[in-house]
C-alpha cells in the first residue's frame, strides 16, 4: 500500500508540474462551418501560443504580471504552491517508506511522518483540483454564453485533463497514507 501510494504520489507530482507548465489550459474552439483552420490558440498560466497549420509554433510569455486577470494570478500562485507541496510530500513519503521497516522500536514516529505525507498529498490534490476545475467551469460557461463572440470561445485543453488525473492520484496517495 505504501509503495502504491508512493507511485501514485510520484506520478501526481510530475503531473502537477506538467499541468503548471503546459500552455494548453484553454484551446481555441473551431465551431464555425469553415473546416479549414490555419491557427490554433493555446492559453496557459504563463504564456499564450499560436500554432500555424500545426507546423510553426509561436509562444509569448505574458508581458506584465500586473496586467493579468486576478483569477489567473491566483491560479498561478495555487499551482506553484501545489508543485512545491507535492515535492515535499513525495520526499516525506520516500523517507517514511524507507524507514518504516527499519525502525521497529519507534513505530509511532514513523507513522506520524507517513500521516503528514498523506495529509500533504491530500492538500496538494485539492490545490491542483481548484484552479483546474474553476478554469474548466469558466470555459464551459463562456462556450455556451451567446454574448461571447465565436472567436473568443475556448475548449478544455490537455493541461486540464492532466491536472484532473494528477489531482485524483494525489488524493488517492494521500488517502492511502492517511489510512496506513
Amino acid at each position: 500500500l505504501q509503495i502504491t501510494g508512493l507511485i501514485f504520489g510520484g506520478i501526481g507530482m510530475v503531473g502537477t508540474l506538467a499541468t503548471t507548465i503546459m500552455p494548453q489550459w484553454r484551446v481555441s474552439a473551431h465551431i464555425d462551418s469553415n473546416i479549414v483552420v490555419f491557427e490554433t490558440i493555446w492559453e496557459g498560466l504563463w504564456m499564450d501560443c499560436v500554432s500555424h497549420l500545426g507546423i510553426r509554433l509561436q509562444c509569448k510569455f505574458y508581458d506584465s504580471v500586473l496586467a493579468l486577470p486576478q483569477p489567473l494570478e491566483a491560479f498561478r500562485a495555487l499551482m506553484c504552491i501545489a508543485v512545491i507541496l507535492s515535492i515535499i510530500s513525495f520526499l516525506m513519503a520516500i523517507v517514511g517508506v524507507k524507514y518504516t521497516h527499519r525502525t521497529k522500536e519507534d513505530p509511532q514516529g514513523i507513522s506520524v511522518f507517513i500521516l503528514a505525507a498523506g495529509v500533504a498529498f491530500l492538500l496538494t490534490g485539492i490545490l491542483v483540483l481548484s484552479p483546474v476545475s474553476w478554469t474548466a467551469g469558466s470555459i464551459i460557461h463562456d462556450f455556451y454564453d451567446p454574448k461571447v463572440p465565436t472567436p473568443l470561445k475556448r475548449e478544455l485543453g490537455a493541461a486540464l485533463y492532466v491536472g484532473w488525473v494528477s489531482a485524483v492520484l494525489l488524493i488517492a496517495a494521500g488517502a492511502m497514507y492517511c489510512s496506513f
